[in-house]
């Protein structure tokens, strides 16, 4: 699961990254990159509720209803550099959100064993 979660957060990355530079051409991409971006965010918002971050969880809600393929917000006329300032601070919550300490599964320490005095050690 962490890995599809690496891949979909990458992807939304770039899926922004070029929607932000190709702006002419990515019109014509528009449904492929909410569908991407959508789909990233509700991951990270799954991620995010398991590990207790409910304000990531918010976040990533609201970045999901703003590129939700199903009905569209974007296409409703906002100004070029509205749509800019979104996506480029879109990256940027994704971009933490790969690198979130808070985010990370806690990994579970093993209870020592009372029976094994010497764990590790090999009998003769």
């Amino acid at each position: 699961m962490q890995m599809l979660t690496k891949l979909m957060k990458g992807a939304s990355i770039a899926a922004l990254l070029f929607t932000a530079l190709f702006w002419r051409v990515a019109v014509h991409y528009q449904l492929l990159v909410e569908f991407v971006v959508c789909l990233g965010a509700l991951i990270v918002v799954m991620q995010a509720f398991r590990a207790k971050q409910y304000e990531w969880a918010v976040g990533f809600t609201a970045i999901a209803v703003l590129f939700n393929p199903i009905v569209p917000v974007f296409r409703l006329g906002l100004s070029h550099e509205l749509w800019i300032l979104i996506v480029l601070a879109c990256v940027a919550a994704f971009a933490l959100s790969v690198n979130a300490t808070a985010l990370k599964p806690r990994v579970l320490l093993s209870i020592p064993s009372i029976t094994d005095r010497n764990p590790g050690s090999v009998s003769l």
